[in-house]
């Protein structure tokens, strides 16, 4: 779960600000600092380090050797301070953060772990850092996969004033990482949740956790809701085909939806295995559309993964075949344009339009599918909206195809392909996808 792994601790601290030594006072400034103006409350004496101490640990100093990475003498310096006898608890704290700053900058997080420890239980820790202390302990916990830890210092966070929203998502991935899973999807859950409720996009890798618990559950119906949205928000060829497999996998999906689902696949993705590309010019002859599996052949072979190996010989037949059959099919459309027209429904004319569709005659296409759709008597008007969706998006009409596919129902995997068309045509600007074919 390298993707889960938070960042270095010090860039977390320096996010939050508590990487810098605190603003010191030596007991003398205090002494000859202007008196304060008499009140009903006696004034708070401010804490002090004596000036030796304060040679020591100097911040502007200390954070100069920080910067330039000279470790050894900030080391040095805290080697002294810790030596003088009958320190005050504010010196220990003093000495405490700058342990706690060297440790961060360094790398060493052992330094980092106990001094942040001491300075969460020092009485002179002003009481607004407490919990963002607590919070860095619990997100150093995580990054020293000490997730038992990093769960109690989470909820120490929350208890002590902290933010839910801000620490939930660590939480979730801590009960992960721990193998609790049902907790963990609990809190991943409600992330996403609070997220949709704020108006705030969630990231990739609070949508990924959500994908990898469900997953280590077996809770197909979660993953595939999860992984919905993951590629939907952060699209890729991985996760596209990881989508489109567990589609094809469910029990409910009908067969003849098969060239349907190639033509979303051919789509989505930059390339598609050899059985794919074979697989989907096979269903488009059977379906009467040569040309697409022309397309779907030239492709393959494009591509590499056709015309080679032991099945060179079957891809080149097949090749031949379906271009013979596209260039007759190209000669021959016109024909068949009285007697899809004469047809007593519509289904003639939406098959008619799909094929110049397939030919990149798109106007035409998109024309007939209209007027078989609106002819009526179809056995499957849920399949001619999705063929007059899929028109508009290879014809560039976006608003259109969305508009399409969000009318078209049914739980046999037409659902499915219309909103994943959907999910597509909305993807984010800069996913990197191919153009529709």
């Amino acid at each position: 779960m390298s993707q889960f792994r938070l960042a270095r601790i010090s860039l977390i601290l320096a996010a939050i600000g508590l990487n810098a030594a605190p603003a010191l006072m030596t007991s003398a400034s205090a002494q000859s600092a202007p008196a304060t103006p008499a009140t009903s409350a006696a004034p708070t004496k401010p804490e002090t380090v004596r000036p030796e101490l304060y040679k020591l640990l100097d911040p502007a100093a200390v954070k100069v050797l920080i910067d330039g990475k000279k470790f050894a003498e900030v080391q040095e310096r805290l080697t002294a301070a810790e030596a003088y006898a009958n320190r005050t608890p504010y010196e220990n704290y003093v000495i405490e953060r700058m342990k706690f700053s060297l440790g961060s900058a360094s790398g060493n997080e052992a330094m980092t772990a106990s001094s942040l420890e001491a300075i969460i239980n020092s009485p002179s820790t002003p009481a607004l850092d407490k919990p963002e202390f607590i919070l860095a302990m619990g997100n150093l916990q995580i990054n020293a996969k000490n997730y038992p830890k990093a769960i109690e210092w989470m909820k120490r966070y929350i208890a002590e004033g902290g933010a839910p929203a801000r620490v939930r998502p660590s939480m979730a991935r801590a009960y992960y990482l721990n193998n609790d899973l049902a907790t963990a999807k609990t809190e991943a859950l409600a992330v996403l949740a609070e997220n949709e409720k704020t108006g705030t996009a969630s990231t990739e890798g609070d949508l990924r956790l959500v994908v990898a618990i469900t997953g280590k559950q077996k809770d197909w119906p979660a993953y595939t809701a999860a992984l919905e949205k993951l590629v939907a928000a952060y699209p890729s060829d991985d996760l596209w085909a990881d989508l489109l497999h567990r589609m094809y996998g469910k029990t409910s999906f009908n067969s003849r939806l098969l060239l349907d689902a190639y033509r979303l696949e051919s789509t989505v993705l930059k390339q598609l295995e050899a059985e794919t590309y074979v697989n989907m010019a096979e269903e488009a002859v059977r379906s009467g559309f040569p040309v697409e599996a022309k397309k779907a052949v030239d492709a393959g072979f494009a591509a590499n993964v056709l015309g080679s190996g032991a099945d060179a010989a079957k891809h080149k037949s097949l090749r031949d075949r379906v271009s013979k059959g596209a260039a007759d099919d190209a000669k021959n459309i016109a024909s068949g344009e009285a007697s899809a027209a004469k047809m007593k429904d519509g289904t003639g004319l939406v098959n008619l339009g799909y094929a110049y569709v397939t030919m990149d005659e798109f106007d035409k296409g998109i024309e007939r599918i209209e007027q078989g759709i609106a002819k009526g008597g179809l056995k499957r008007p849920e399949e001619a909206k999705l063929k007059l969706g899929m028109a508009y998006a290879k014809a560039g009409r976006k608003d259109d195809a969305i508009k399409t596919f969000d009318t078209i129902k049914g739980h046999d995997g037409i659902g499915d392909l219309a909103r994943y068309w959907v999910m597509w045509l909305k993807r984010p600007a800069t996913a990197a996808a191919p153009a529709a074919k």
